[in-house]
């Protein structure tokens, strides 16, 4: 009978691993941890400042339209004494602090036919002083329309509400007497655009009675214009 040999199963040989075995394992990676993020107060706080700033611009602009309301404003440049037409007036909606005096929106038609009291700029708000409603000619006047050429007005352009006077000329006949020399007092209540000569149409307010003798002197070319003070 054939006897068995047992091979030991000490520590020896028990759980050993082949030398090949051990040399082909693979290394595991080593990941580097994420840097921490640096602080910086400063950009912190001037996000905050934007945030609040931006705040505060909706609160005043929200404010702004409920204190807002439709007023007149002139649409583009209108002179002094001025005819007041629909088409130089437009509404606006605006914001207006109430100690404010403006012409609201259901005024603007009680506007039309009025005379501008000042000079008013495109885009300015109407108030209520800067329109009139005096009417000329006055009672006991009338309007003459004066056509002056250069040499017949003054180098000072003429503005609505200057007081003239008006005075005849010898024109191209020669020399006048002193005593002959007819002169008038007016009131400038328009002033027209100078055409391609250089003459300049004025609207001159006269007492009544004497518009027919300085109509026909204005007629006959002879007439000239004197700007008096415009010191109150």
């Amino acid at each position: 009978m054939k006897s068995l040999r047992v091979k030991p199963t000490g520590a020896s040989g028990a759980g050993r691993q082949p030398a090949d075995a051990a040399t082909t394992t693979a290394a595991v990676p080593v990941v580097a941890s994420p840097p921490r993020p640096r602080r910086r107060p400063m950009l912190i706080l001037a996000s905050v400042a934007m945030v609040l700033a931006g705040m505060v611009g909706s609160a005043l602009a929200y404010s702004s339209l409920g204190n807002a309301q439709s007023v007149v404003v002139a649409r583009v440049d209108v002179a002094r004494g001025t005819v007041i037409t629909s088409d130089v007036l437009q509404l606006a909606r605006v914001g207006v602090d109430p100690a404010l005096q403006v012409v609201p929106a259901s005024s603007l038609d009680s506007l039309v036919g009025q005379r501008a009291a000042v000079d008013l700029k495109a885009g300015q708000l109407l108030v209520p002083q800067a329109v009139s409603g005096d009417v000329f000619p006055h009672h006991g006047t009338s309007v003459v329309g004066l056509t002056l050429g250069p040499g017949q007005i003054p180098g000072t352009p003429l503005q609505v509400g200057d007081q003239v006077r008006i005075a005849s000329t010898p024109g191209a006949q020669g020399d006048v007497h002193a005593d002959q020399i007819k002169v008038f007092t007016g009131l400038v209540v328009e002033v027209g655009t100078a055409d391609t000569s250089g003459n300049v149409t004025v609207s001159v307010e006269v007492p009544a009675d004497q518009a027919p003798e300085v109509a026909v002197w204005s007629a006959s070319g002879r007439v000239a214009v004197l700007l008096e003070s415009r010191e109150a």
